[in-house]
């Protein structure tokens, strides 16, 4: 994926109708994957007065979707026997996606706050040292 297609398919179609609703409240996070801090992304959050909030690549402590990942990861680990193909490990991981309760997202989702309070706090007191 491409800085362009991110800004295309995902934050043009997706995170500006976010932000739209919420308005200044909106604060915008990524995972820092390659694609995400290309300079047509960050022009783009710029030209749209986006807040973005940096974060550390896989940061299971400020993107609860990584937190999820993690949930799949071990659902598909528990399947005896394990997936021998390609297309079997894709339904496995679709059946078991779908099968991940709501209030599991809810509650990942809810937790939000705590977590960047946290680590915001370990991040001054490590400054400090």
């Amino acid at each position: 994926m491409t800085g362009h297609i991110y800004w295309d398919a995902v934050l043009e179609q997706h995170i500006r109708l976010f932000w739209g609703t919420m308005g200044a409240e909106f604060v915008f996070m990524d995972d820092n994957a390659l694609v995400h801090p290309a300079n047509i992304v960050s022009e783009c959050l710029q030209s749209e007065d986006i807040i973005h909030m940096d974060c550390p690549v896989f940061s299971p402590d400020l993107n609860p979707v990584e937190n999820a990942w993690d949930v799949l990861d071990k659902r598909i680990a528990a399947h005896e026997p394990p997936s021998s193909c390609l297309p079997e490990l894709q339904r496995a991981l679709l059946d078991e996606w779908c099968n991940i309760r709501l209030d599991q997202i809810d509650n990942l989702l809810l937790s939000m706050s705590k977590r960047c309070t946290v680590s915001f706090c370990n991040l001054l007191q490590g400054a400090r040292i």
